[in-house]
């Protein structure tokens, strides 16, 4: 749809209209002077229709300017003076900016031919060079029209590009939200699902376990009830400390973590120490923290060790544990924690490895094992 200042176009129209309206003679209600009241207000009707909405068909539109143009040529023809000259300037001018190319073309063609005829026959042969210089001249219009509509259609142009640009960034906000309230998600399943259902379990356990008045059984069952509890703050305390924007570099963040599972010592790391963007570094953490969980509840006595290499285009994370020694926590699992790990892994765009070790000194343990790229 094209755009212009409408109040602007109003008053060159009534300025285009008064002219010729003030100067045309004769004017009367009879004979010739009936006749260019006539053509004055075909004229001013076609002219007055440049304000017709873009939609209008253009069909409608090349016939109303056709009218026009030939309306022009007819009173240049019956009236005296020249004002009339103004329609056909203006109205071959706006079939540029309205109508396409070769229906514009055709309208100034007919307005140069009509024009230049009504000037020669005015005027006469002996001047035919100034008569049809004149009268091609009302065809020139077409030209500004065109320009003018390709300018605006540029600039109708930008503004959609910008609009469609706007629109893109607002679907990359939203899908920057649901993807952090995704990541949000998998923290709190992360933290707080497994850790819970054992909770849980426990409790339940002491419950049924008073009926039967063994009280040792009751508080073992109570006490691992309150470890798991301390062990789920302590893991939120870390959920909280990795979404946090200021959070500690990912080194000294890792060393705290393992060091606070009771494994002090476990972390070995290789190649150049490099500071990682943010997104990576709560990620590595992340992963860092549901597979030192992983290994509590189902090796809690085993030995572990955690490596993290520093390589020229990747950051390998390692966790291993040895096979358990001591009493699994209880339930296997819903199996969600591996899920969010390989997702968080994927997003960066890189891999992860999990699975039992069956080799070597640590036989009968587990490996998780995140390469990411960067």
């Amino acid at each position: 749809m094209l755009r212009y200042d409408t109040g602007l176009q109003w008053a060159v129209t009534l300025l285009i209209i008064a002219v010729p309206v003030s100067n045309v003679r004769p004017v009367g209600v009879s004979g010739r002077g009936l006749a260019v009241v006539a053509l004055l207000v075909v004229n001013s009707a076609a002219l007055l229709a440049r304000h017709l909405p873009p939609t209008f068909p253009p069909r409608a539109a090349l016939a109303w300017l056709t009218t026009g143009v030939v309306a022009s040529a007819a009173l240049l023809e019956v009236s005296d003076g020249g004002s009339g000259y103004l329609f056909a300037y203006f109205l071959v001018g706006h079939a540029g900016y309205r109508l396409s190319l070769k229906p514009a073309l055709a309208v100034a063609a007919l307005s140069s031919l009509l024009c230049g005829a009504v000037f020669y026959f005015y005027v006469g042969p002996d001047h035919q060079v100034l008569t049809w210089t004149f009268g091609l001249s009302t065809g020139i219009p077409v030209v500004a029209g065109i320009l003018g509509r390709s300018k605006q259609q540029a600039v109708e142009a930008k503004l959609q590009a910008a609009e469609s640009a706007e629109r893109a960034a607002r679907a990359e906000a939203r899908t920057a939200v649901l993807t952090e309230r995704s990541r949000i998600a998998r923290d709190v399943h992360d933290v707080l699902a497994h850790s819970l259902a054992g909770i849980n379990m426990h409790l339940e356990l002491a419950d049924a376990l008073i009926d039967t008045g063994d009280l040792e059984k009751v508080r073992a069952a109570h006490n691992r009830a309150q470890s798991l509890v301390k062990e789920s703050l302590k893991q939120a305390q870390w959920t909280v400390h990795a979404l946090r924007e200021d959070s500690l570099p990912l080194l000294e963040s890792l060393t705290a973590m393992i060091e606070s599972s009771g494994h002090r010592g476990a972390l070995t790391v290789t190649g150049t120490v490099r500071e990682l963007p943010a997104p990576v570094t709560q990620n590595v953490l992340r992963i860092a923290q549901e597979a030192l969980t992983n290994a509590a509840r189902h090796a809690p006595k085993a030995g572990l060790t955690v490596g993290l290499a520093f390589e020229e285009t990747s950051t390998t994370l390692t966790v291993r544990n040895g096979a358990p020694s001591g009493a699994a926590g209880a339930g296997a699992g819903s199996g969600m924690g591996l899920i969010g790990m390989r997702e968080r892994v994927a997003l960066l765009g890189g891999t992860l490895t999990a699975g039992p070790l069956t080799e070597g000194p640590e036989r009968g343990g587990w490996q998780v094992e995140a390469v990411i790229p960067g």
